[in-house]
């Protein structure tokens, strides 16, 4: 079911090392500029690609994300285009896992079970659907688990061991810890206190635990790592993005280079980090 993301966390473990996962906004600012920034993350040390979901209510997102999104739907970006993405990618890719992430609604209006279909065809690994929580776990999650995708399901700060258990009943692939509480790319996390809520989930579940929210550096990254399974950098990859677009937002020469830069700096700090020496 999710033999990808289990595959490249078995690698990562074997090289001592936590995983770098990035996340970027399908069709922004257009679609061939996102296929283009997608293709090169794997090679620019990307461990896993998040691609989100263009909505015109991003409720968890910053304004970094929210614009992201709102660029890609105003250039014509849909579900139907996002999951052609995936196809193009995996004619090149066969083994760096995909996630969706994105909210609810264009899910339900492009029809669940049909999504579910072609997004495991298209090579899709598992979904972050931010605005379902356990209690709705028929309404996507479960269905999601039957088809072979796997239910990534986020924790906060604010998720106590009471409420941990229902948040990882259903979780697969792995726990997606928000270290700051609040909307992405709002603040810098504070390093020390990720490495204990880390601890504290790993005692609910086998799963490995990555990190996100605020994480916008090489030296962020290096932090993060050395107490998570896994980095996830997001906001700071739409702005490095966002600083390249001409007046009018569209791309430039340098959109593509400026996210694959930084995707290797980020690389670079997760894999200053021996986890060996850790364990």
């Amino acid at each position: 079911m999710t033999q990808r993301i289990e595959a490249r966390f078995e690698k990562c473990r074997a090289e001592g090392r936590a995983a770098l996962v990035t996340y970027i906004m399908a069709g922004d600012p257009d679609l061939e500029t996102s296929f283009e920034i997608m293709r090169n993350l794997p090679k620019a040390g990307a461990d896993i690609v998040e691609f989100g979901m263009p909505f015109t209510d991003p409720m968890a997102d910053g304004p970094a994300i929210q614009a992201a999104g709102l660029r890609a739907l105003k250039g014509g970006q849909n579900t139907i285009k996002t999951l052609d993405l995936v196809r193009r990618f995996r004619k090149e890719d066969s083994e760096t896992p995909i996630i969706l992430m994105g909210y609810f609604n264009p899910i339900y209006v492009y029809g669940v079970e049909r999504f579910l279909t072609d997004a495991k065809e298209a090579g899709v690994d598992g979904l972050i659907v931010v605005d379902l929580p356990p209690e709705e776990d028929d309404e996507l999650c479960l269905p999601a688990l039957k088809a072979g995708l796997a239910f990534i399901r986020l924790a906060t700060p604010t998720t106590d061991d009471k409420r941990l258990p229902a948040v990882l009943a259903n979780t697969a692939g792995f726990v997606y810890y928000v270290s700051i509480t609040g909307i992405t790319g709002a603040a810098t996390p504070d390093f020390g206190k990720v490495s204990t809520a880390v601890e504290r989930i790993k005692r609910h579940t086998p799963l490995p635990v990555v990190v996100g929210f605020g994480v916008k550096n090489g030296a962020h990254a290096a932090a993060i790592a050395k107490g998570a399974d896994g980095v996830v950098v997001g906001s700071a990859l739409i702005d490095a993005l966002k600083g390249t677009l001409d007046g009018q937002d569209y791309a430039t020469s340098r959109s593509v280079e400026a996210v694959t830069t930084l995707v290797k700096e980020l690389s670079e700090g997760v894999r200053s980090v021996s986890k060996r020496a850790a364990a």
